[in-house]
């Protein structure tokens, strides 16, 4: 399982100060609000900045050392980072999308493939399933196509193995 998740986008600037909207990536705010602390990834590095203040209307934030617009516009599009522990809590059932990616796919026993991304279409999620060829499959995230998941076993169950027949 992953240890740590994008929980936010930094957006545009917000006021002369530097504050940063930021857009949830799970919907829920109270630990973007409650963050003490915040690494921001811009590409492949990462930076954790002191939160100064945090704010729910729009929901932004105020990170140290960026003290102007101009600074807050450089953060434009980075990636706002949380371990497990300060992520959105998860409801009994419930899991992060993070904690698909790398599971085994298996149908009728044998192992289809194996899930290499989640991408939020239109219409739902689609699972995108990688196959030992390395071509790849993308499943609807529905329950009439996944039956059992089971995280901590790292596997997912397919329910429709047809609909892998026509990948490229």
């Amino acid at each position: 399982m992953k240890d740590e998740f994008v929980i936010g986008l930094a957006g545009s600037p917000f006021g002369l100060d530097g504050r940063i909207k930021i857009h949830s990536l799970s919907g829920f705010t109270g630990h973007l609000l409650g963050m003490k602390n915040a690494a921001v990834r811009v590409g492949g590095t990462t930076t954790v900045y002191k939160v100064e203040a945090a704010f729910s209307a729009p929901l932004s934030i105020k990170l140290a050392g960026v003290d102007s617009p101009e600074a807050a516009r450089a953060l434009k599009g980075a990636e706002i980072l949380a371990d497990r522990a300060g992520a959105a809590p998860l409801e009994s059932g419930e899991f992060y999308i993070e904690d698909l990616k790398g599971l085994a796919v298996f149908s009728g026993g044998e192992q289809a493939g194996v899930i290499g991304d989640v991408i939020e279409g239109g219409g739902g999620f689609l699972v995108e399933i990688v196959r030992g060829s390395g071509k790849k499959c993308l499943v609807p995230f529905r329950n009439e196509f996944f039956g059992r998941l089971d995280i901590e076993a790292g596997t997912a169950e397919l329910l429709a193995p047809w609909i892998l027949d026509d990948v490229i």
